[in-house]
């Protein structure tokens, strides 16, 4: 095996360990760690739950319990050590004071407290840093922390389900279920992945709808992890600028945030409400969904997942904020009177048609999923 292909293999083990995190580190990135020396792990970790420690300390741990002192090693991480002190001290401090020779990391934060500061010091220290391996990786692992920390706003995916003619629900509304029981389990990893829900009071009126996790359908390694109390249940966030949401709903039966979000003209009574939901009040004279994408980044959401109808769904793809479609195919036809996938009145000419590029499809049984991206969005498929 060649230096590079040892260096691949290293990195690539970092961003697998990352992966594990996948569902606890919100609001933090997944990072992965591995140390080597001699051609030889000798510690590795990964970042587990924000506010415990961060990958490469674990990983530093790592080493102390086999005993082996990390002093001339690699380090392979996937996101640049952290360089400030928040809920824990700069990571970078710890790698200076393990003497290492080299430091490999997949991608830069763009962190403004980071941004490129321990990839310095590392290297004033006499450190060699090189920076880029695996790098598309890195960025698709993290696209909402990076996305937030660019730009201030969450990296918003937008779930739809409809049979083949384009259909979410019948005329009568009746829509459960449209897909079958695997792309259903899929949608549950999605939303345990998701910093935040977003819906509309008409969707959750008509539905009636808990917007949480259901772990039992979460596939078995995710439930154990689920059993060891490392997960946790993403924030339901509720267009409701009209007041229409009532506490005996069952998005209310699960002790986990709801935020009510609403114009600043009216305000909310929430005395009815349990302790857990808020409301959120948006400036009436600003446009409501890019002022609540500034305020939902403002609040640390990285990944905001959408499960809206066709008046929401539309508004967002309106305003330019979706990052990401998902939608799931069903091999049903419910007809012209059926209700549609999504509202778009401004659509005249196919020209002015909102344009999005397909970066994967899977089968799930008899349903298709369909992953597209902003054509805008730089992020990699």
């Amino acid at each position: 095996m060649t230096a590079a292909e040892f260096d691949r293999k290293a990195m690539q083990r970092a961003i697998d360990l990352a992966w594990l995190g996948q569902f606890t580190t919100s609001p933090n990135p997944m990072v992965g760690c591995v140390i080597v020396k001699n051609g030889e792990i000798i510690g590795e970790g990964y970042h587990q739950k924000a506010g415990e420690a961060h990958a490469e300390v674990v990983a530093l741990q790592d080493c102390a319990r086999r005993c082996i002192n990390p002093r001339g090693a690699t380090i392979y991480v996937t996101l640049e050590p952290c360089a400030h002190t928040g809920r824990t001290p700069p990571c970078v401090d710890r790698i200076l004071a393990a003497n290492v020779a080299r430091v490999v990391i997949a991608l830069e934060d763009p962190n403004p407290k980071v941004a490129g500061k321990s990839i310095q010091r590392l290297r004033d220290a006499g450190i060699q840093v090189d920076v880029g391996l695996l790098a598309e990786q890195a960025e698709v692992q993290n696209k909402g922390f990076l996305k937030r920390m660019r730009t201030g706003r969450p990296y918003v995916q937008l779930k739809m389900a409809m049979t083949i003619d384009g259909k979410t629900a019948t005329a009568s509304g009746e829509s459960k279920w449209i897909t079958n029981a695997q792309s259903r389990q899929d949608v549950q990893t999605h939303r345990a992945s998701a910093c935040a829900i977003l819906s509309a009071s008409g969707t959750v009126l008509v539905d009636n709808p808990s917007l949480t996790v259901r772990w039992a359908e979460l596939p078995n390694a995710t439930q154990a992890r689920y059993a060891e109390g490392m997960l946790r249940q993403p924030i339901r966030i509720i267009m409701d600028s009209k007041h229409r949401i009532r506490p005996n709903l069952q998005l209310f039966d699960a002790q986990s945030a709801v935020w009510l979000v609403g114009s600043d003209s009216l305000e909310r009574d929430l005395s009815a409400f349990p302790a857990f939901c808020s409301a959120l009040q948006l400036p009436s004279n600003k446009p409501q969904l890019l002022e609540l994408m500034r305020v939902l980044g403002e609040k640390e959401i990285n990944l905001l997942w959408v499960e809206a109808g066709a008046n929401l769904a539309g508004s967002l793809i309106s305003a330019g904020v979706v990052d990401e479609l998902i939608v799931y195919i069903a091999p049903k036809l419910l007809g012209d009177q059926a209700q549609g996938l999504c509202h778009l009145p401004d659509v005249h000419t196919l020209a002015g048609a909102p344009h999005f590029t397909l970066c994967s499809s899977e089968i799930f049984g008899d349903d298709i999923k369909l992953t597209y991206r902003a054509k805008s969005e730089d992020t990699p498929c």
